[in-house]
């Protein structure tokens, strides 16, 4: 009679940490939260769904990294005495990796378990081109660790399958999990750490070095990223080594409040290719920033500068200067923009298809009626709680921006019925209108309803239904 110290000697359970456990044996099966988390924290997805997953000798609160071997041949023997197969071990391997291919990645860990077979059918590299981990509790760190070592096994060091990493909303995710990650995943193509706020400048530049065809960067809420660049040296940061660029075209920096015109200025001059840039809410940011962006990016498509309270009108002429490239542009609450800003915009951005102007209450119809002049393209325009855009404006809109789908005029205190009936009249393909704490009439409303009748109308007027 062994005690259940022996009995853990021999089945190779080792503790790691007082948060963690792993089975110790060579290759990973499975990674998942305790059961007391399990209904609020999913260990693993591939592909976006939340799916639970417990352990009952987990303690509560904990997150467990569990190990398995591959099935051994005991498993094997015992399914050849059986007389009757289940009918899904009729299907054929390439039926079995289909359905494979749709499992999120803690349930694709959990088929490693079954057999051998599907051992090795689910660890087919085919299936691990992508790699989601989520929830707060997770030990993001060593699951990145474990995954990577067996992603690595029939390629010493390195997974050539891996292109995306999502770690969103995972706290526990450190410095040393993004360095994994670099080290071990040179084809990495789109990386996502949104809400990680541990990570710092020094991860995200071994991912950046590391990885030459990475692509798409998420680092919102990241507060602790200041910078990204190919050096590490502050005095080198301005002027990238011998030419080398990143070659990133997504970068969504929402929420890093760190973030200063020197930063901006070094991602600028180390990320030309540039296309999408969200800067939501970096309110450290000014206008001078604006300068470098247009100066080094010249192929910006989509700019968000929401809350950025500190860029005013001398920014927009300078991101008016992406002259033919700009389709996205988002300055809401940048109270410092009036009719000035937006008429460099509208003279040099005519293919503008999105301008989000909420809150930007030195806007007038003056403004309005040049963007809608030199911008016919127009699909969505969000002016609410602009108070000076009135029912001038509207008529503009209508008259030279015949396409638009999604119009808000939310708290436009100005606006009567009579710009609305001008909008309706005219644009047709009006999908989504928003009208709430507008004073306008039931029966200006029913007008909007009969020519739009696609148009989702939002409004606090308790007379229309």
């Amino acid at each position: 009679m062994c005690n259940v110290h022996d009995w853990d000697q021999r089945m190779g359970i080792m503790s790691l940490d007082s948060g963690t456990r792993t089975l110790s044996t060579p290759s990973p099966g499975l990674i998942l939260p305790s059961k007391s988390s399990s209904l609020s924290s999913p260990a693993l997805s591939s592909n976006g769904h939340e799916t639970n997953s417990s352990s009952s000798s987990s303690a509560p609160g904990e997150t467990v990294a569990v190990v398995h071997p591959q099935p051994g041949t005991h498993t094997r023997s015992r399914q050849l005495k059986s007389h009757h197969l289940a009918p899904i071990d009729l299907l054929p391997d390439h039926a079995l990796l289909q359905i494979f291919s749709h499992l999120p990645t803690n349930q694709l860990c959990r088929c490693a378990r079954v057999c051998r077979r599907w051992y090795n059918l689910a660890w087919d590299p085919r299936l691990w081109s992508t790699v989601r981990l989520t929830g707060e509790l997770l030990h993001a760190d060593r699951a990145i660790r474990v995954l990577t070592h067996r992603l690595c096994q029939d390629t010493p060091n390195v997974c050539l399958t891996l292109e995306t990493v999502m770690v969103n909303g995972c706290k526990r995710l450190t410095d040393r999990g993004l360095h994994v990650v670099a080290q071990c995943c040179p084809e990495l193509r789109r990386l996502e750490v949104a809400g990680c706020y541990n990570i710092s400048n020094d991860a995200v530049f071994e991912v950046v070095s590391r990885c030459p065809n990475l692509e798409h960067l998420n680092l919102s809420g990241c507060s602790k990223v200041t910078c990204i660049s190919l050096t590490q040296e502050a005095s080198l940061q301005l002027s990238p080594l011998h030419g080398q660029q990143i070659s990133i075209h997504y970068l969504d920096m929402t929420d890093c409040f760190s973030l200063e015109d020197e930063g901006l200025r070094t991602i600028a001059s180390h990320c030309p290719r540039l296309t999408h840039l969200y800067l939501r809410r970096c309110t450290r940011l000014t206008d001078e920033a604006l300068h470098h962006l247009a100066l080094h990016c010249p192929s910006m498509k989509e700019l968000s500068l929401s809350d950025c309270r500190l860029v005013g009108d001398f920014g927009l002429r300078e991101v008016a200067r992406l002259e033919g490239c700009l389709r996205y542009l988002s300055v809401a609450h940048c109270t410092r923009i009036t009719d000035v800003g937006m008429r460099y915009v509208a003279r040099y951005s005519p293919r503008l298809r999105y301008l989000n102007a909420r809150g930007c209450e030195g806007l007038t119809d003056h403004g309005l009626s040049h963007l809608a002049r030199s911008c016919p393209k127009l699909k969505s325009l969000d002016v609410g709680k602009c108070p000076l855009v009135s029912d001038s404006g509207l008529e503009q809109l209508a008259m030279y921006c015949q396409g638009l789908r999604r119009v808000s005029l939310r708290a436009c205190e100005s606006v009567t019925g009579r710009g609305l009936k001008a909008l309706a009249a005219n644009c047709c393909e009006l999908q989504l209108l928003n009208v709430q704490d507008c004073e306008v009439s039931p029966e200006a409303l029913r007008f909007v309803r009969r020519h739009c009748r696609r148009c989702i109308i939002e409004h606090t007027n308790p007379g229309f239904y």
